[in-house]
């Protein structure tokens, strides 16, 4: 049997590309239009080529000629996880992402010039939830009757799939190989939490806010002034958050005056025994979400991020500022999460053939 092999599009700081490799399947490319990228990817994802290319100028002839792609190649997988900001519940401006609403339909093009044998889609739920408008009933549509069977469409938990954090990801898995619905492999046992990964048994020294870690290890977190600091100190370990110093004048913030329902999660600490919420691209920031130590004083730094999103220890992140890092790492599919599609492919393809 020969070996599968994929292109993940859209494919940033590689965390789809290491979890679908650590599964068995090898990658041929990655390909994203941010430069920045380009360095963690390749410094963590061997044998692939990272093709620096916008998607709405790429052609499908091209790609076909630069990694010598077959049609109809049964074992041949196109990923897309596209940027989903326009997409988000998250109450943004969304004016700067309107452009990436049709990435889909763009990366549709390629799946319907090349047929692949299997079909990857991982997005966040509101794709599902305005599948009209973003070309997903289209898409699903074209599969179904072009020989992919029944397309599995679904938002997961990641936590589900060993990753220590809660979030939600739709996913779309789609086979011309198997007729069987391909579903993401579960991991057994207890649900991963923020002890399981994270504090000094796991291999986080303390450390203070504004400590830079200049080794790849990147236990790095940004500076906080010092009203922030005070407002640390009276949030309650292991879960507290903003209400803790609400009745304090000094530290209230003007903007939550009257609010205590609201926004609760601002300066929030994580508990230890819980999974992490989701991490988000500004999960350095204490002001951006339940994003504070559960013990320390400060911001989550960048390796207890990616440790949260299921990048190993040893994964090499690169990049010019702590906030372009976490971008990457925050934008991220989980690795463990792409192993599980990974392993789940595999098993179906081992059994088709």
């Amino acid at each position: 049997m020969k070996n599968l092999k994929a292109v993940d599009f859209f494919c940033s700081g590689g965390g789809m590309s290491y979890g679908i490799q650590q599964s068995g399947i090898q990658i041929l490319a990655g390909i994203d239009f941010d430069e920045n990228c380009r360095e963690t990817y390749e410094a963590n994802i061997q044998g692939a080529q990272f093709i620096l290319a916008d998607i709405f100028e790429l052609k499908e002839t091209d790609l076909e000629t630069k990694l010598s792609l077959q049609k109809n190649d049964d074992d041949l997988i196109l990923i897309g996880c596209s940027p989903c900001q326009f997409w988000s519940i998250i109450n943004t401006d969304k004016t700067k992402s309107a452009k990436s609403k049709n990435l889909l339909i763009e990366f549709s093009r390629f799946v319907k010039y090349f047929r692949p044998g299997y079909v990857v889609v991982e997005n966040v739920p509101g794709v599902l939830r305005r599948k009209e408008e973003s070309g997903l009933n289209e898409f699903i549509g074209w599969l179904s009757e072009n020989g992919y069977g029944e397309p599995h469409f679904k938002v997961h938990n990641v936590n589900d799939y060993g990753v220590p954090q809660s979030r939600r990801r739709f996913t779309l898995i789609a086979s011309r190989v198997c007729q069987d619905e391909i579903k993401p492999l579960k991991e057994h046992g207890p649900k991963k939490l923020v002890k399981d990964v994270l504090g000094v048994g796991n291999g986080f020294p303390m450390i203070e806010a504004g400590h830079r870690d200049e080794t790849d290890f990147l236990h790095t977190v940004p500076a906080i002034s010092e009203i922030n600091r005070k407002r640390l100190k009276k949030i309650r370990k292991d879960g507290g958050n903003r209400l803790d110093f609400a009745d304090d004048p000094e530290l209230q913030l003007r903007c939550f005056v009257g609010k205590d329902e609201s926004f609760k999660d601002t300066f929030g600490r994580l508990w230890w025994d819980r999974p992490a919420p989701t991490i988000t691209t500004k999960f350095s920031s204490i002001s951006n979400g339940r994003f504070v130590h559960p013990f320390e004083d400060r911001a989550l730094s960048i390796r207890e991020g990616a440790t949260l999103q299921s990048f190993p220890l040893t994964y090499k992140f690169k990049g010019t500022s702590i906030a372009n890092i976490a971008r990457m790492i925050g934008n991220a599919v989980p690795p463990k999460y792409a192993k599980a599609i990974g392993e789940a492919i595999i098993q179906k393809h081992n059994n088709a053939v």
